[in-house]
């Protein structure tokens, strides 16, 4: 007797609907997963300000003043090897910023004492090669994870283009490490004039102010008198040199501006030791990626609109701060002006809201 066998198996259109499911699922699991994967890169990126708040304060204990965000020996402190072609201004006779200054209490040891934070950052004894003549180890200016968002695309540090302009060999790359997190100078008079205040730029009444170069002024923790809880110490300012305006980079791959931008690709300002990090936050309008950070688009926006001087994150909806108790917060973008000029200055006696 003949058994007839029966094939088994999917149809066509049973195999299409389990794709379809299939494809609806990973659909439905993607975000999720990348919104997981952001929220630790977020927690990472506060633990990494949370280290520098806490840096702040064993400086403070061990020197009794918190790093100014720059500074600048007189004629006399400073004795060769400067590097020779550099100009002969306040510029050659500068230490490191303020994030540099904290490297021996980031239990960064071995790489503190590469650096000699009591010369200039141009000396040649704190540069590398291919920095002509040189004398300090390459591994010095490695890239600190301390000092980068994981959050932020990878962005170019090269300060060939300003080096070159001033004396150093031309086309040559001096990759210097980057950072995401910057110092307060104070606040720019555009700021300034929406928190309804005189329309003035101050330059030394942030947490990490100084007034005086010359003099070094060092801010010590019982002139914070709006209280260190109510005082930023440090913010980022993320994806320098790039210049990204809300999201979107600055096309053109130049260090000159490409139609239609009036601004380049790149901006300077990127590497941790240098001590023109520290901003004056502007009022922005935050209108037209073609021309940003002009005159013509002046307002009262500030977070996360543009990064070549204002508070900009990869985080959505605000940035990440430091205070100056060392806590770690999250300040919206639509945090008003005035509780932002609150929150910079030290002094200033105003009651702030910190929106979380």
């Amino acid at each position: 007797m003949l058994r007839r066998f029966r094939r088994t198996g999917f149809t066509l259109v049973e195999l299409l609907v389990v794709i379809a499911i299939i494809g609806i699922l990973v659909g439905l699991l993607l975000p999720a997963v990348q919104a997981a994967r952001e929220a630790a890169r977020r927690m990472s990126c506060g633990n990494n300000l949370k280290q520098l708040g806490l840096a702040i304060h064993n400086h403070e204990s061990a020197l009794k003043y918190a790093p100014a965000w720059g500074t600048e020996f007189i004629a006399a402190e400073v004795t060769p090897p400067l590097f020779p072609a550099f100009p002969a201004t306040a510029d050659a006779r500068r230490p490191f910023g303020a994030m540099g200054q904290l490297l021996p209490y980031l239990e960064q040891a071995n790489l503190s004492n590469l650096f000699d934070l009591k010369r200039p950052l141009i000396d040649l004894r704190n540069l590398p090669p291919p920095f002509p003549g040189g004398q300090n180890s390459p591994s010095a200016f490695a890239k600190q994870p301390v000092f980068v968002c994981p959050s932020t695309p990878e962005v170019q540090s090269d300060y060939g283009p300003y080096l070159g302009a001033v004396g150093f060999p031309s086309n040559t790359v001096y990759t210097l490490p980057r950072t995401d997190y910057v110092p307060m100078r104070g606040i720019h008079s555009t700021l300034g004039a929406c928190a309804g205040i005189a329309n003035a730029t101050t330059t030394e009444n942030a947490m990490l102010g100084s007034n005086n170069l010359i003099t070094k002024r060092k801010v010590r923790f019982a002139e914070v008198t709006d209280g260190l809880s109510n005082t930023i110490c440090f913010i980022e300012v993320a994806g320098k040199q790039q210049r990204y305006f809300r999201g979107t980079a600055i096309g053109g791959n130049s260090w000159a501006p490409v139609a239609p931008f009036t601004v380049s690709a790149f901006t300077l300002n990127s590497f941790f030791g240098d001590w023109n990090v520290a901003q004056h936050p502007r009022g922005l309008a935050g209108t037209s990626i073609y021309a940003p950070g002009t005159t013509a688009t002046s307002g009262c926006s500030f977070i996360n609109v543009y990064n070549e001087w204002n508070p900009y994150s990869f985080h959505s909806g605000g940035v990440q701060l430091a205070k100056g108790d060392g806590s770690v917060t999250f300040l919206s973008s639509s945090t008003d002006a005035f509780t932002f000029v609150a929150l910079t200055t030290r002094d200033g006696g105003e009651v702030a809201q910190n929106a979380d």
